[in-house]
């Protein structure tokens, strides 16, 4: 597993139109999912180490932003036949078993994570109500070992965006494994 860290925020960068299968039966659209004050997309999959160090993590956080009027979305985007744990079958179980409380969406064709510039598990999105990219940085500090008592960077980033519209000067990447691409054909 190749170790990736995101770039850094790009202010200019407007949220991309999707849409998508989900592992709920349902299809979902960038406009399904905005809350009042924002939407954080999470581009991650089940067999990331990173991704199961920090899971639980996160889905405290999209739990609490909800409070604050930030919708969640999560996208594997990953060439499932590289890992079987990413097959859409096991992306449902998993949600199922951990009961994600946000829409896990199927990207099985990668546009939309080209279309994010996405590059890596987890790489986070976090937008503002008017769909500008405010914060692309880490959860926390962990890695692929939980660190306690973290400070919750990305929860208070988000909260920052809902309440202000702007994202935090001071960003540290997100660090993981790489989006594993389809071949070229």
């Amino acid at each position: 597993m190749v170790r990736t860290e995101t770039p850094l925020v790009d202010r200019t960068f407007q949220c991309p139109d999707f849409e998508l299968p989900a592992v709920d039966g349902q299809t979902y659209s960038r406009d399904d999912l905005f809350g009042s004050n924002g939407l954080l997309v999470i581009f991650m999959c089940n067999h990331c180490p990173y991704v199961r160090a920090i899971e639980d993590r996160i889905l405290r956080d999209v739990r609490d932003l909800a409070e604050h009027g930030v919708g969640t979305v999560a996208i594997m985007s990953n060439d499932p036949s590289q890992h079987e744990e990413d097959s859409f079958e096991n992306l449902k179980a998993r949600a199922e078993e951990k009961g994600y409380p946000m829409p896990y969406l199927f990207d099985e064709t990668q546009e939309v994570a080209q279309r994010f510039g996405a590059v890596c598990t987890p790489d986070f999105f976090g937008f503002n109500a008017d769909g500008f990219l405010q914060y692309r940085g880490r959860l926390d500090e962990s890695r692929k070992e939980p660190v306690p008592n973290a400070k919750r960077e990305l929860f208070e980033a988000m909260k920052q965006v809902a309440e202000t519209g702007q994202g935090p000067e001071d960003q540290i990447p997100s660090m993981g494994c790489s989006i594993k691409w389809k071949e070229a054909s």
